[in-house]
């Protein structure tokens, strides 16, 4: 009698508990992961440290929430710089002369000096408009300047943004005097800048959903998906088909457009300019970018990450004079951090190699 042969063991794919750890394990591996906890982390401490915790108080939150929008935004900018393979310090310069500008111009089509100056706005809705497109449209044209210099003259991003950022910031300090524009339309600032949307701010609320959008347009769109290729190899771009010239400048104008909305940001939350109080901007954007994962290097981008990124720096900032220490000490942690974050970035970029 022929004994039936066993058959064998089907095969199965890996077990729910296996798909869970491999899952947890992806997670915990993304830098935006980790720069969540370390911000999570540092609020907790702070609010512990500062004096009746007020560091944890709603009001506290909301000023972290407007502080950081700002910084959102420009460090967003970094992000498709740097994933296109270019270093921009030129940011917060974009950022005040677009302010600069657009102040400039709500006052000059706003009515008469004297009316101005007492706060009445003859022509509001037109100055409104016409200095909110200004201030957006300076930055683009900021970035459109950068995106030339670098394309047409061929000079290295880096050298070409450090000379726009000195003519920038002069070109702000000339217009002004040196001085903020005062007696800006204090409506802009009740309508979005200092408005709340259940408790939140009206403008991390518009910046979190441009976030929303700039992530999608880097993840899966054409201009995304060629402004990565372009960071990964220009030769190989090149070679590809792409128009590296075309894209690169569209890059910058973009970045530019993303300065001016932050000159938008400032306009509607102090209703005057801040000419002198944007130094370290860039730094701040682009080790926000980095430190959230995006490569010094080019190729790779995390738009999330810059996120948290940025907020590191703001909360540093924040806590820092909640518990009664210089806010300067920040620059300095953010500084550490930034280097610590380029040197895992080589170490990733020789384990590909």
């Amino acid at each position: 009698m022929i004994e039936p042969t066993a058959r064998p063991a089907a095969r199965t794919g890996p077990t729910l508990h296996v798909r869970a750890v491999a899952a947890a394990k992806s997670v915990a591996g993304q830098t935006a992961v980790w720069m969540m906890v370390v911000d999570a982390a540092l609020v907790i401490i702070f609010g512990l440290l500062s004096t009746n915790h007020n560091f944890l108080g709603v009001a506290s939150l909301q000023n972290i929430a407007l502080n950081a929008a700002q910084v959102v935004t420009l460090a967003c900018a970094a992000v498709f710089e740097l994933a296109g393979g270019a270093i921009d310090i030129s940011l917060g310069a974009a950022l005040v002369l677009s302010s600069v500008v657009g102040g400039e111009t709500m006052q000059k089509l706003g009515g008469s000096a004297e009316a101005v100056q007492a706060g009445n706005y003859q022509h509001l809705a037109l100055a409104l408009t016409i200095g909110i497109v200004a201030t957006l449209g300076t930055g683009a044209l900021f970035g459109l300047v950068n995106g030339l210099i670098v394309t047409q003259l061929r000079v290295n991003a880096f050298i070409a943004t450090l000379a726009t950022a000195g003519i920038g910031t002069g070109l702000g300090f000339i217009i002004t005097n040196g001085a903020d524009l005062p007696y800006l339309p204090v409506q802009l600032q009740d309508s979005f800048g200092a408005k709340l949307i259940a408790g939140v701010p009206a403008p991390a609320l518009v910046v979190g959903l441009l976030v929303l959008f700039l992530w999608a347009l880097i993840k899966f769109s054409r201009f995304g998906l060629h402004t990565l290729a372009l960071g990964s190899s220009m030769t190989a771009a090149e070679r590809a088909g792409l128009r590296v010239e075309r894209q690169t400048i569209k890059i910058f104008v973009l970045a530019g457009l993303l300065c001016g909305f932050g000159g938008l940001l400032d306009l509607s939350r102090f209703a005057t300019t801040n000419v002198a109080g944007h130094t370290t901007d860039a730094l701040a954007a682009v080790a926000g970018a980095v430190i959230g994962g995006t490569s010094l290097f080019g190729g790779s981008a995390s738009m999330i990450g810059a996120v948290f990124g940025a907020l590191l720096a703001v909360i540093l900032q924040t806590g820092l004079v909640a518990v009664g220490l210089s806010p300067f000490y920040q620059n300095v942690a953010v500084g550490v951090v930034l280097i610590a974050a380029v040197y895992a970035d080589q170490r990733r970029q020789r384990r590909r190699d």
